[in-house]
């Protein structure tokens, strides 16, 4: 075997709906504040019943039924979060509980909104290494847990969700080599920290990072695909906010992509959001099978991860 591959992807989403509206009725905002701000209309956000490791045992759940697998077919679970409150056991081990895998490695990785990125270079390495034949590999947060309520500059954005995808080894590579790094000294500009923890950030320097340097980063990401942007059937980054999103893409140069936007009904979802994104495009048949799609994910410790892969 050469390299690795997305086998299959799957997401969920809560129930409960939070409109614009139903947050004026919270803070002093309105819908049409909310929209010309970052683009949001709806989230979907988990009740109290709810924890993060039932959300990603859903996702995982339909990505193991859509690759034809069973529990017992996974030898490494990655789960990619932020928001899990327990130390031990991690998220990785309560989802392979609930879905009974058997005997699987199991690791937690927290590297906020760029975490799923950062676990599908791991996943792919550990495959390519012979460290494992498949792999769970999920993002998924409840951010609406670590929200500030009161604050509207960061409640308006938060959504919870999960995404997952099964990656297993492949002939021929599907998921290209990883660009990834960090900006340590400026990481303080997006936190999730105190007692309780609290999601807190420096929207302005985050907003001039991603729209005035990532752009040739993710430009890098593709070079070391072999492809162009151009040769791009889609785009999913980090649904941070639609006018990150938008400008990024831009400037990206994937002219001849579709570019995810699943932000404007999901909100912020933090390491769910590229493989949720990711999932509805593929559900909705707007990327067909084979098809290189640019996955970039950015955000917390300013980290950054991308990689082109072939769909499912």
């Amino acid at each position: 075997m050469n390299g690795s591959r997305i086998a299959a992807v799957g997401h969920y989403q809560p129930a409960k709906v939070l409109t614009n509206e139903d947050l004026a009725g919270l803070v002093d905002t309105s819908d049409e504040w909310i929209r010309s701000r970052v683009g949001i209309r709806t989230r979907h956000i988990a009740g109290p019943d709810e924890p993060v490791d039932e959300l990603a045992a859903h996702a995982a759940a339909k990505a193991l039924a859509a690759a034809g697998l069973s529990p017992a077919d996974i030898d490494l679970v990655l789960v990619a979060t932020s928001t899990a409150i327990d130390r031990s056991p991690n998220m990785a081990a309560r989802v392979a509980n609930r879905l009974g895998i058997p005997q699987a490695a199991t690791m937690d990785l927290n590297v906020v909104c760029a975490g799923f990125t950062h676990a599908l270079a791991t996943a792919d390495h550990a495959v390519r290494a012979g460290g494992a034949s498949r792999v769970l590999v999920i993002g998924a947060d409840k951010m609406s847990e670590v929200a500030d309520w009161s604050d509207r500059t960061t409640c308006v954005l938060v959504g919870d969700g999960a995404g997952a995808a099964v990656v297993e080894a492949a002939d021929e590579p599907g998921i290209g080599p990883v660009l990834w790094g960090s900006v340590p000294e400026m990481g303080n500009a997006v936190r999730i920290e105190g007692t309780p923890p609290r999601f807190a950030q420096e929207g302005q320097s985050v907003y001039r990072w991603a729209t005035t340097q990532l752009p040739a980063i993710a430009r890098r990401a593709c070079e070391r695909a072999g492809l162009e942007p151009a040769d791009l059937a889609g785009l999913v980054l980090h649904q941070a906010n639609l006018r990150i999103i938008e400008p990024l893409a831009e400037k990206i140069g994937a002219v001849n992509a579709v570019v995810a936007r699943d932000v404007t009904e999901s909100g912020n979802t933090s390491a769910a959001s590229i493989p949720l994104a990711l999932s509805k495009l593929i559900e909705q048949g707007a990327v067909a099978t084979g098809d290189p799609v640019l996955l970039f994910g950015f955000g917390g410790n300013l980290s950054y991860a991308g990689q082109v892969v072939r769909c499912p």
